[in-house]
């Protein structure tokens, strides 16, 4: 028997649904069923119905909502750093006291020290120390989130850590998906990137392939992390393996969004450095631009340029990054608000780069639209209009979560 359930009444739902993958959204156009109920059958959303319909119903258990409540999908978070160990709390303060990152780095600072802590972790520190960052997503929100690895360096600690977010999607309610930032920057046991790189191919790639551990390979291009050309080279192998290719491009300087365009690359990520030059090469190639907020934020620096990616007509991802250094906040929506506020975005293009644009770059079709077929993974706001949520720049969370059609991890 089918485990039905009707769910309501909400003042507004806003379904996301009928609405651009790619270019600018006018919240005139946002889908809002005013008054409305959810039926979900084993997690899936049947139908979205007036709510004095639904109310008539007989013999199918009922979840009433007494407040008035705004819903919207579950938010999905599609760039993180959330597996880690240690703190970056003597970075953040060296930083805003006017130490560069690079400096910080020579210092025995910057990713290198997160890699030192993560390695020393053990398997089970590592997972609790997820498994709380996971909730605190949940709690705000999220209930899809890709994480990436990066601060093993190394084919044993960088399996450690994929196993770890494997191992966690399997136990805790919020979902998972993993990507290899092995990439992330050249460890201290190698001189030579090109023979880092050459490494992880030979050594680490056939491995994850072999645990089904990520699909998904991305690499930080940067003149304090890996060049362009090596970039190319791993990432044709990466491809010829059948991993999808994601890249750190544009942080502080350009060049890896041309590359990210030549090589069919499912996402250019940070972009704060991005030009007219760049924006045009990742719109024509349909590259989605997933913007970073929480590492400007972090590092006080300006914002990807999320309005004229926008514009141009690429589609725009809005992620947290939240990482030990750059980006230790984590709470996506602050980040969005802020950075909506800041670049001129709807509330329609916001919204949709934290639902279904973030699902498009992870390639998952279940989710970030509530319309039948998809997954019930919804969030309610107390409020009776959508426009507070951002208005409230992140003060306003939700207090109602459901993960596939179950009330969850209520805050």
């Amino acid at each position: 028997m089918k485990d039905k359930t009707i769910i309501g009444p909400f003042k507004q739902v806003i379904t996301m649904a009928d609405l651009p993958l790619e270019g600018p959204i006018n919240d005139a156009a946002l889908p809002v069923r005013e008054n409305a109920g959810v039926v979900c059958v084993d997690g899936r959303i049947e139908e979205i119905k007036p709510w004095q319909e639904l109310e008539k119903e007989k013999g199918i258990e009922k979840e009433i909502i007494n407040e008035p409540c705004v819903l919207l999908p579950g938010f999905i978070d599609s760039h993180t750093h959330m597996c880690y160990a240690g703190s970056r709390a003597r970075d953040y303060a060296l930083r805003t006291a006017g130490v560069s990152y690079l400096e910080i780095a020579k210092q025995g600072g910057g990713i290198l020290d997160t890699v030192r802590k993560t390695r020393e972790a053990s398997k089970e520190e590592l997972k609790e120390n997820l498994k709380m960052r996971v909730q605190a997503h949940l709690q705000r929100g999220v209930t899809t989130s890709e994480v990436k690895s990066g601060y093993g360096l190394n084919v044993s600690d960088e399996l450690k850590m994929l196993r770890v977010i494997k191992e966690v999607n399997q136990e805790e309610k919020l979902d998972l998906v993993p990507t290899c930032l092995a990439a992330h920057t050249l460890p201290p046991e190698f001189s030579n990137h090109k023979e880092y790189l050459e490494y992880l191919v030979k050594e680490l790639l056939p491995k994850i392939k072999e645990e089904a551990l990520a699909q998904r390979i991305d690499i930080f291009v940067e003149e304090s992390a890996f060049s362009a050309a090596d970039a190319n080279d791993y990432l044709e192998k990466a491809k010829s393996m059948g991993f999808d290719i994601i890249i750190h491009a544009d942080q502080f300087s350009t060049g890896a969004s041309s590359l990210a365009s030549k090589i069919g690359a499912l996402s250019a990520e940070h972009l704060e450095a991005s030009t007219d030059k760049e924006i045009k090469l990742l719109a024509k190639h349909h590259v989605v631009a997933n913007v970073l907020p929480g590492a400007s934020l972090g590092l006080g620096m300006g914002f990807a340029p999320a309005r004229k990616l926008l514009d141009e007509g690429c589609c725009v991802v809005i992620s947290s990054d939240w990482n030990p250094g750059s980006a230790p906040m984590g709470d996506l929506l602050t980040q969005a608000a802020i950075l909506g506020a800041y670049e001129k975005l709807s509330a329609a293009e916001i919204f949709a780069g934290l639902t279904f644009r973030a699902a498009n770059v992870l390639k998952l079709n279940d989710r970030g639209i509530l319309a039948k077929g998809m997954l019930a993974d919804m969030i309610a706001f107390p409020t009776s209009d959508y426009r507070d949520i951002l208005y409230h720049q992140g003060q306003l969370g939700p207090v109602l979560i459901w993960k596939k059609g179950v009330a969850c991890c209520l805050p």
